[in-house]
């Protein structure tokens, strides 16, 4: 794909949603940084239904690390992995208390430091957190970014750089955004929905799906 398709297409993700955000619900960077790290491998819906219960009494990581692992687990049953998110997330409220003064670190390294937390979860945070022009590559992202031509790659490392290189800088900021919501609710997995797609035009896909 060429430099004036990928400019084409950020500008129309633009033009049809100005101000882009995560759909996971949060009033507070520790509650993003919970919120992340509860929804590996778990909808977004499902973490915002817990949330909403577990923040309304646990949302500093004094209140949170005083739950429990297993108060902590009462919140969260419901989410996939619930018992490694507890166990992660209990530690991460320890190490923020000790050696963050209860704040989370706008950090990489100190970010990836933290239990359960890797690479996308870290650039989540700088992004939506801290403003930074990262781009978190999930399952989503990754398949639009190779179904469509915009950055392919062989994992998510690859395509991240790419995305990053390709990327003109004045859409980075939201790009990350922009890609999971038209992963999620138009060019998704199973059957993409290529004559709603604002950009099918400039979409490289060879098997474009057809009503």
């Amino acid at each position: 794909m060429n430099k004036d398709k990928r400019y084409q297409i950020f500008t129309r993700f633009r033009a049809n949603n100005l101000k882009p955000d995560t759909e996971l619900e949060y009033r507070s960077t520790f509650e993003l940084l919970i919120s992340v790290l509860l929804s590996a491998q778990a909808t977004d819906v499902s973490v915002n239904k817990a949330t909403k219960k577990l923040y309304a009494v646990a949302n500093t990581p004094q209140k949170m690390y005083a739950l429990g692992e297993e108060g902590l687990k009462k919140y969260i049953k419901t989410i996939g992995l619930f018992n490694s998110k507890a166990k992660n997330a209990i530690e991460t409220c320890r190490i923020l208390m000790e050696d963050h003064d209860s704040q989370v670190p706008g950090d990489r390294t100190a970010l990836e430091a933290l239990p359960g937390v890797g690479r996308k979860t870290a650039n989540v945070i700088l992004n939506t957190a801290f403003g930074h022009p990262t781009i978190a590559v999930d399952t989503h992202i990754f398949r639009v970014s190779n179904r469509t031509g915009i950055a392919p790659g062989k994992d998510v490392l690859q395509v991240e750089r790419k995305l990053l290189k390709f990327t003109d800088d004045e859409f980075k900021l939201d790009a990350h955004h922009w890609l999971i919501l038209h992963g999620r609710y138009t060019c998704i997995a199973r059957k993409p929905r290529c004559n709603s797609c604002i950009i099918e035009d400039l979409c490289e896909y060879k098997h474009k799906a057809v009503d």
